[in-house]
């Protein structure tokens, strides 16, 4: 994440969770970190679809793009076409998918109201090496960062769109900090709205061991080896009626706040900080409609906008490094070719 002067970024009012939450006022803010989200790959439950490779797309049909008798989605004159969201161009377009490389601390990308559902997973700030950007900056700064996009966010949503943010419950690298609660609280403070929170187990225990004080009374460190999905909204939660295409298994096992499923080799995809693509996948079906408009604000590798457009859903994706940009339009394009031949 390259640093950028943001200017006069406003306060954060009642942030208690942290007191690095609180007063916040005219800091210097990282330019936007890219991000994806966070580790890694699929590995879904019994009993639940267990999709193909997204780099070896072997059996399509999984995830239909066109599913038996399509109908349109809950207000259809409400579902922008993807050519009006934004007056930029695009720099890729596929189908029902559209990526847009800019920062995402510039609200100029795109118009107010033309998402339905976000979901993303933002730098963590750990020093993750993500590209052209810097992943490792002061708290504080963090923090900021952290608000001013998520305020592009709220603008950019429609009423009553959803958003799933995929961050760490705490982290201990620089100094013990409540990042989940920091993160749902800034939220709350720009506007969003809370809903739930879902523990996603992600079955690696040892990538988050921290022991401090070894054996000792001193100074232990105690880390969740989990990540959350906070889930808000943005003005109400329910919403009319839509086409849906979740199962009944689905639906019973999705909405048992505990996930289980593995995460995704950054080798595998070729990011830092990959999506395993169920996560997507199951927030796409759980918290939106067919012919819904599905956004990532911090695209990465596109795992989020080709698990939404496979579902039956546009996907609009935004993408500061031009290095993951060329990366979601190598994988979009390659899975294309895969639907085209079936």
């Amino acid at each position: 994440m390259k640093n950028v002067n943001t200017a006069n970024v406003e306060n954060l009012k009642s942030a208690k969770t942290s007191p690095n939450a609180k007063n916040l006022a005219n800091p210097k803010i990282a330019k936007n970190a890219k991000n994806p989200a966070k580790n890694p790959a699929k590995n879904p439950a019994k009993n639940l679809a267990n999709p193909p490779s997204i780099e070896n797309p072997q059996n399509p049909s999984n995830n239909p793009k066109n599913p038996t008798n399509p109908q349109t989605a809950e207000n259809p004159t409400n579902t922008p076409n993807l050519d009006s969201i934004s007056a930029k161009t695009p720099y890729f377009t596929f189908d029902n998918i559209a990526l847009y490389k800019g920062d995402v601390l510039d609200k100029s990308n795109f118009k107010r109201g033309f998402f339905d559902l976000g979901i993303t997973s933002p730098p963590y700030n750990l020093g993750i090496e993500y590209g052209s950007n810097n992943d490792e900056i002061s708290y504080e700064e963090y923090l900021k960062f952290s608000q001013k996009w998520l305020q592009n966010c709220y603008f950019w949503a429609k009423d009553r769109a959803r958003f799933c943010l995929n961050i760490p419950l705490d982290k201990n690298k620089g100094g013990q900090q409540s990042i989940g609660a920091d993160l749902t609280n800034i939220a709350k403070c720009v506007g969003w709205r809370y809903h739930s929170t879902i523990i996603w187990n992600e079955g690696n225990i040892s990538r988050r061991t921290a022991w401090g004080s070894w054996l000792s009374a001193s100074a232990p460190y105690v880390i969740a080896p989990v990540e959350i999905i906070v889930v808000l909204y943005k003005n109400e939660w329910r919403r009319g009626r839509g086409q849906n295409d979740i199962t009944k298994e689905e639906f019973m096992a999705w909405t048992n706040g505990l996930w289980s499923f593995n995460g995704e080799s950054k080798k595998h995809i070729g990011h830092p900080a990959p999506f395993p693509r169920e996560l997507p996948r199951r927030c796409v079906k759980l918290f939106s409609f067919v012919g819904d408009v599905v956004f990532d604000p911090f695209s990465g590798s596109g795992t989020s906008i080709l698990e939404a457009s496979l579902n039956a859903r546009k996907a609009v994706g935004l993408e500061i490094d031009s290095g993951y940009c060329e990366l979601s339009k190598k994988r979009i394009q390659d899975w294309g070719n895969v639907l085209k031949i079936t």
